[in-house]
């Protein structure tokens, strides 16, 4: 009760009381299923065994949005040799994901969440009245657990936020 008591009062702060933080660090992740720009089925069994990062973000080609996932293109190389899979998260559908992808050669998928029900699973807000989903960030471990969640993502900072979270998700799993 007491919990929920909480979330109810932070969402109110924040602005919303869709999706008062559904999910916690810790928490395993719920049973999933979306497709990134080709087509290809995600699912939580997918992912399973490799530290995933599920990047939200409101729309494609808008201006915070492409610096943030240019800059994690830029970087891929890093998590890729660390053994992470990245996935942009928006709302938008399969074509508008390709062109972004292509015209800005993100080596990592898009998926497609119009439904917003993979943001709703991992707790991630939407903007009151437009329904983008919010720029937040959600790791997860190799075992399947909630790692970090971020809930207010800069997108000039948000790279090197996530390769540190990464360095200290695999530094957690080895003690």
């Amino acid at each position: 009760m007491l919990r929920f008591l909480v979330m109810m009062v932070l969402s109110l702060v924040a602005g919303s009381t869709e999706n008062a933080w559904a999910i916690a660090v810790g928490d395993s992740v719920p049973e999933f299923s979306v497709k990134t720009q080709d087509g290809a089925v995600v699912n939580r069994a997918s992912i399973s065994g490799k530290p995933v990062l599920f990047y939200f973000y409101p729309k494609d080609e808008t201006p915070g949005c492409t610096k943030q996932a240019c800059s994690l293109r830029d970087e891929f190389a890093e998590f890729k040799k660390l053994g992470a899979v990245v996935y942009g998260v928006s709302r938008q559908d399969a074509e508008s994901h390709q062109a972004f992808r292509a015209k800005h050669k993100l080596p990592f998928d898009l998926l497609v969440d119009a439904d917003g029900s993979l943001a709703d699973k991992l707790g991630v807000e939407k903007m009151p009245i437009v329904g983008f989903h919010k720029r937040q960030s959600v790791w997860v471990t190799p075992a399947g657990k909630v790692f970090r969640i971020h809930r207010d993502v800069d997108p000039a900072t948000h790279t090197a936020t996530a390769l540190a979270d990464l360095k200290e998700m695999l530094k957690s799993e080895t003690k």
